[in-house]
């Protein structure tokens, strides 16, 4: 999940820009703590690690995108730009896990160039996070990190960790066939028609069904099958995501080809 940059074009989710970190143009930079989250607001489909499927699956449906990549994703709603769990001034509306791809926002680990070997701390400059504040946690020391960037800098390492992690993860999906087109279906009390929401890709329990022995055995030991139940499981929730769209007012659209895209 590490990313090229800073370039406008291509950044990831979330990020509107990039800039490294530095001592010398950010000396007197703090980071102050925001009360919301409005960055994500707008966000359905947040990317997750393989190492958080056991806390997300508790909250959230676990996905995979589409295309030749594709990544585990959380759904926090089920219509492009719906959120149910983020109101509309930013605010997380109860207690649930926050995937580390939201917690680690206004920062990144990134290639300074296309060619780098080594990645670099940048950060979103367009943050309400960072600035030259007078109150709030300073950056730097001098010309040396304060242990808030030492903090920031390990937890977005562990993130990268991660990210390769679920990497190997999804190839060995790929290895054995086993994500297929997702689909579904949902009927409400009162509506003659599902609301059906595709766009996303799941696991084929009948192809997991007929894996022989010793490839599940090998599965099981390495971390793999309990990755897919728990993706499997989280699936449940799809219904209370939906719920939770239909209680808020929000956006419910019948026919849905872009849950998660």
């Amino acid at each position: 999940m590490a990313s090229t940059a800073p370039q406008n074009a291509g950044l990831p989710l979330l990020y509107k820009d990039l800039m490294p970190l530095s001592s010398v143009d950010h000396a007197d930079w703090k980071m102050r703590a925001l009360d919301h989250i409005a960055f994500a607001k707008g966000d359905h489909a947040i990317p997750v690690t393989v190492d958080e499927f056991a806390m997300a699956q508790r909250h959230y449906p676990i996905v995979f995108s589409v295309g030749d990549n594709p990544v585990p994703l959380a759904l926090m709603g089920l219509n492009e730009g719906v959120n149910t769990f983020i109101d509309d001034d930013g605010k997380v509306t109860e207690a649930v896990y926050l995937p580390a791809y939201l917690r680690r926002y206004p920062f990144l680990l990134a290639k300074l160039r296309p060619e780098a070997e080594e990645l670099s701390l940048c950060f979103d400059p367009t943050t309400e996070a960072l600035g030259a504040f007078d109150e709030g946690e300073p950056l730097f020391d001098g010309d040396k990190p304060t242990d808030v960037v030492t903090r920031i800098l390990g937890f977005c390492q562990e993130f990268e960790e991660s990210g390769m992690k679920t990497g190997q993860f999804m190839a060995e999906l790929a290895e054995h066939g086993l994500l297929m087109d997702g689909e579904v279906s949902i009927q409400p009390d009162g509506e003659s028609q599902p609301f059906i929401y595709r766009g996303f890709q799941m696991v084929d329990e009948t192809k997991l069904r007929d894996l022989r022995g010793d490839v599940l055995r090998k599965m099981m030991q390495s971390g793999l099958l309990p990755l897919i139940h728990a993706h499997l499981f989280s699936l449940q929730t799809m219904r209370e995501i939906f719920g939770r769209q239909v209680m808020q007012g929000k956006t419910v659209i019948p026919t849905a080809p872009d849950a998660a895209a």
